[in-house]
């Protein structure tokens, strides 16, 4: 049985059991209460641009249709036949005006009504014994989209999406808002590994500090000329609402020069100064930093690099959502996309997503060097004796709770902001995740830890 209350504590100051990433009664607990109260990314819009168009996604163990109806309205509904429970939609992704059930033949619309069964009148007397008109697939109790993304929630009486997230949509918007269009996605590439759902999460939330170990190879390759993993760094950690994420910092130069410095031609770069509000446009201008990894709670990552993609130097950003889909308390399956602005031009989009191939996806040469690390920690937290090790996730504090990481001298995002390595993002990510297991007592009762550090809040 977990103590939440004592597990809660813990987080809080910066000592994380080390079960928490291969235990069955937390991942239970996560199925039960953190998804089912969450809201979930689930699709994207430009994956069903046409009425028909669907996509089959999971949230946990339930999976739905998220599907654009002949009225051109984004459904999202249950994959259960409502006969016999047969799992309606097979298919990964089509395109159909109406879904069969393989088992008995019920057929519903892609808004989900019932239109037909077979034998009506000899089963069930016709409407006398069952009104078709009344029957349609269970749709998710709470649906909701920002830019484009889809999310959906188990519960009814979840917060309203834009409030959930809160001001990580200001941090959002770099990825999702390039141009009046904005993103489409390719993929998603999807395979499994051996590993906690929560690792990833955590480590594209926050943490810089694997970089310069984890990814040498990389670097001594040629594939960043700069910045140089080491100075990871200089760059900004930042948490707000329901989201942290890291970022490099930038050499000198004015807004044009920061982002041609990290490969966007002109005409996106002027697209990017009239979409962005003048706030995100300090962030990169002013400020110098470029956002690079970002988890929005619970399991959505984005990422966004710019590596050096030929023999003669040219650098071409990428960004790519991934999702951590838990499977079990051990294993977990991902999906990552390929995302772009819709109105990049074709160049730039196939230089772009050479650029994302070579860095992650299934073949990515950063995305073996993460499994590698997260498959071992997994294997690794199975055992008794991680059962009595208290994970030291303190980077950032002194002994006596003071913050070692600085606030940068000027940052125009909101939320909480530092300077240097540190491991303030996992521990508000972490508390968060601790809170949507049921724990219900005051968040900041027993931390020693700036309140603004354990709830993602705080000075800018």
């Amino acid at each position: 049985m977990v103590n939440l209350a004592e597990l809660t504590r813990d987080i809080r100051s910066g000592m994380v059991p080390a079960y928490v990433y291969n235990d069955a009664d937390l991942f239970t607990l996560e199925r039960d209460h953190l998804f089912a109260r969450s809201w979930v990314f689930l699709a994207h819009e430009s994956e069903i641009p046409s009425p028909g168009d669907y996509v089959v996604r999971r949230i946990v163990d339930d999976s739905f249709i998220v599907v654009r109806d002949e009225q051109g309205v984004v459904r999202v509904l249950f994959n259960m036949c409502l006969h016999r429970g047969m799992q309606l939609c097979r298919a990964e992704l089509g395109n159909s005006s109406h879904f069969r059930c393989p088992y008995h033949g019920w057929s519903y619309k892609n808004d989900g009504r019932l239109i037909g069964l077979p034998f009506h009148g000899d089963a069930y007397g016709g409407d006398r014994g069952l009104v078709k008109k009344e029957q349609r697939l269970l749709p998710a109790p709470a649906v909701d989209s920002y830019r484009g993304l889809v999310f959906a929630s188990l519960d009814p009486d979840v917060v309203p999406l834009r409030d959930y997230l809160g001001d990580f949509t200001f941090y959002l918007d770099f990825y999702l808002n390039q141009s009046p269009d904005g993103i489409e996605l390719r993929g998603p590439q999807r395979w499994r590994i051996k590993s906690n759902w929560k690792i990833g999460a955590e480590n594209f939330c926050g943490d810089s500090y694997h970089t310069p170990q984890t990814h040498t190879s990389v670097v001594e390759v040629g594939l960043f000329a700069e910045p140089k993993a080491n100075k990871r760094k200089e760059g900004a950690l930042y948490f707000a609402g329901r989201g942290g994420g890291t970022t490099y910092k930038l050499p000198p130069g004015t807004f044009e020069e920061k982002l041609r410095y990290v490969g966007y031609p002109d005409e996106m770069i002027t697209r990017m100064r009239q979409n962005w509000t003048p706030e995100q446009q300090r962030v990169v201008a002013e400020d110098g930093f470029m956002v690079s990894a970002a988890t929005a709670f619970p399991n959505l990552s984005f990422v966004h690099n710019w590596p050096q993609i030929n023999a003669d130097g040219l650098i071409r950003p990428f960004i790519s959502l991934r999702q951590w889909q838990p499977v079990s308390e051990s294993e977990t399956e991902v999906l990552s996309w390929y995302a772009v602005d819709a109105n990049a031009p074709d160049y730039y989009k196939e230089e772009s997503y050479k650029a994302y191939l070579m860095c992650f996806g299934s073949s990515g040469m950063f995305e073996q060097d993460d499994v590698e690390n997260w498959v071992s920690i997994t294997s690794t937290a199975k055992g008794a004796m991680a059962r009595r090790l208290l994970l030291n996730s303190r980077m950032g504090l002194g002994l006596d709770d003071d913050v070692i990481s600085q606030k940068p001298p000027s940052f125009s995002g909101p939320g909480r902001a530092y300077v240097g390595y540190g491991e303030h993002n996992q521990r508000s990510w972490l508390s968060l995740w601790s809170q949507h297991l049921g724990y219900s007592g005051d968040p900041a009762e027993h931390s020693p830890v700036p309140a603004g550090d354990a709830a993602g809040e705080g000075d800018r």
